[in-house]
């Protein structure tokens, strides 16, 4: 998908600036949706018969998705074809029962983020197939609540072959944060789920599946450890001591597997902040700083940068003043991560692979 590099919108309508939830302009009324095909937010006109006008495409009148009935979804399904859903929510498996209301919220607070999530995906071109498309490997999303019963299996959140599984209760901030306490965790985030199990996915895709492992297991080192054991040994002893010096995360530690998966996350939450910085013109020139050293003017494309350097050299002054700016609002620090110079590695490799260049 080609689009233009942008994370804010304007109305076609009134100019208003539009963000990628919005569901109508506050300013004009009008209706609006995101298309998918062309990277835009698009205010509408009615064209009869449930279909709309884009005012940004006005040849390409379509629908939107069965998923906006519940306000779960502001993406219009691609003209010309027969799809009930958007390219996002046709990778959906399992949903709540939307007839209760706690459960139709916290799923509305999943798409939001898996919105956001295939937006990336998007930009980069990378490979989505539907599970009916690729039966084995197709990626697919379930979400699923726990048992009502006290004493019953709760739902763990993880991915195998392409099934990429939710607890629904990752939407109740309470439990989201008391699971981040109990873990140990800096951040824990709906989106930063989606971000790290889609890692999974493409790992299977982009290296496995395509003859990468060799080039990925020099960076990431042996995958063919066993897993389970690696888990066990994750938690009973936790990480290994100066982890910081090569791991993105404490859980990255556990498994090269989730090293790359925890990795690529960081790689999506890094491109994305630095794609929205460049939307709002943001700059970072610190008067303290005398040699000029925390500077940096996101002017370019992270999406499309070059090389992971250019990311991190725009991406490390950017992070150390909102970190700052956070801190005076009396919270932690809004990325709370060390980035040494094998986790840049670690990076520069993703970045590699997204773009074609392993």
């Amino acid at each position: 998908m080609s689009c233009e590099p942008m994370k804010l919108f304007r109305c076609q309508s009134c100019d208003n600036v539009l963000y990628f939830e919005n569901r109508s302009c506050e300013r004009c009324g009008h209706r609006l949706a995101y298309l998918p095909q062309l990277g835009r937010i698009s205010a509408l006109e009615p064209a009869g018969d449930n279909t709309w006008t884009p005012l940004a495409a006005p040849d390409r009148p379509g629908f939107f998705c069965t998923n906006a009935a519940h306000d779960a979804c502001n993406w219009m399904v691609p003209p010309g074809t027969t799809d009930a859903f958007c390219l996002a929510c046709r990778h959906n498996g399992t949903v709540p029962d939307v007839n209760d209301p706690v459960n139709l919220e916290r799923w509305r607070e999943m798409e939001h983020a898996k919105h956001r999530l295939f937006y990336t995906l998007l930009r980069w071109n990378l490979p989505l197939k539907t599970r009916a498309e690729d039966p084995e490997h197709g990626l697919i999303f379930n979400f699923l609540a726990d048992s009502p019963d006290s004493g019953g299996p709760k739902v763990m959140t993880g991915h195998e072959n392409g099934i990429i599984t939710i607890a629904l209760v990752e939407a109740d901030p309470a439990e989201r944060e008391k699971r981040r306490t109990s873990m140990g965790e800096p951040y824990r985030t709906l989106l930063g789920h989606f971000r790290h199990e889609v890692g999974h996915h493409y790992w299977d895709i982009l290296v496995r599946d395509a003859g990468k492992l060799e080039p990925c297991r020099a960076v990431f080192g042996d995958d063919s450890q066993d897993y389970g054991a690696s888990l066990q040994r994750h938690y009973n002893q936790g990480p290994p001591p100066n982890w910081q010096e090569n791991f993105v995360s404490a859980y990255a530690t556990t498994h090269p597997w989730e090293d790359f998966a925890e990795t690529w996350a960081h790689y999506l939450h890094i491109v994305d902040t630095l794609e929205m910085a460049s939307a709002f013109g943001m700059q970072v020139k610190p008067k303290a700083d005398v040699e000029g050293e925390l500077a940096t003017r996101v002017d370019f494309d992270p999406y499309a940068a070059d090389t992971v350097e250019q990311i991190i050299d725009a991406w490390l002054p950017f992070v150390f003043a909102m970190n700052s700016v956070s801190r005076t609002m009396g919270e932690g620090d809004l990325y709370p991560f060390v980035l040494g110079p094998a986790v840049v590695t670690k990076l520069g490799f993703i970045h590699n692979l997204v773009h074609g260049r392993v």
